[in-house]
């Protein structure tokens, strides 16, 4: 069933050279909202000519998105509990070069935040999975909601996408608040020996991840 959310609006947009860990250098356009739902700042880099402009696309050919969830510990101190570092970069990479969109929703810890999702690491070095944790701290297991991102798509003139995610549930949720996700196209498998665990329980809670002979 589709619901209707509040119209948000463009509030700003600003040109960033970026330069990341790695030494990778590009150039991303950054807009900020009015009017999301969840009063959170979330932030949106658009990466080639097409994306820099919004009105500048060709409404026949959806758009490539990545939905990434903030994470401090894998995005900003690299982190590898978990993949979100190596996926951030790999979007990053991708979306230069195909143009898009990079949504970065600030929700830590699937929605708990930074200090809760601490707190779960430390239940899962006592042995309960990502997802235990959370519910044994008394919160869902994955508190997110993409509703703000839809709106954020809608503002840009964005109502059609190529979805860059291994999480069904976010072409669910886009789906459903008007935004129409044609296509699910998948990260890589960004394997290591201390998240060897934590994909696996992506996968089993149904992430589209390929573990096999890894």
């Amino acid at each position: 069933m589709s619901t209707t959310l509040p119209r948000a609006t463009i509030r700003t947009q600003v040109t960033i050279p970026l330069r990341l860990a790695d030494g990778y250098a590009t150039t991303a356009r950054a807009f900020t909202f009015d009017g999301l739902v969840d009063g959170r700042e979330h932030l949106a880099l658009g990466f080639g000519s097409s994306a820099r402009s919004p009105l500048r696309h060709d409404p026949g050919r959806p758009t490539l998105v990545r939905l990434h969830s903030e994470c401090l510990t894998g995005d900003v101190l690299g982190s590898e509990r978990c993949d979100c570092g190596p996926q951030l970069r790999e979007a990053v990479g991708r979306l230069d070069r195909a143009g898009g969109y990079l949504l970065y929703l600030r929700q830590e810890g699937r929605g708990i935040g930074l200090y809760a999702k601490l707190d779960a690491y430390q239940l899962q070095s006592e042995g309960l999975d990502t997802y235990a944790a959370n519910v044994a701290l008394g919160y869902a297991a994955d508190e997110r909601d993409y509703a703000a991102a839809a709106q954020m798509l809608l503002a840009l003139g964005r109502p059609t996408v190529r979805l860059l995610s291994n999480n069904p549930d976010k072409s669910v949720q886009l789906n459903r608040h008007g935004v129409t996700v044609v296509e699910e196209v998948p990260t890589a498998v960004h394997l290591n020996a201390a998240n060897a665990h934590y994909l696996a329980t992506k996968a089993a809670g149904g992430h589209a991840l390929d573990l096999t002979g890894l």
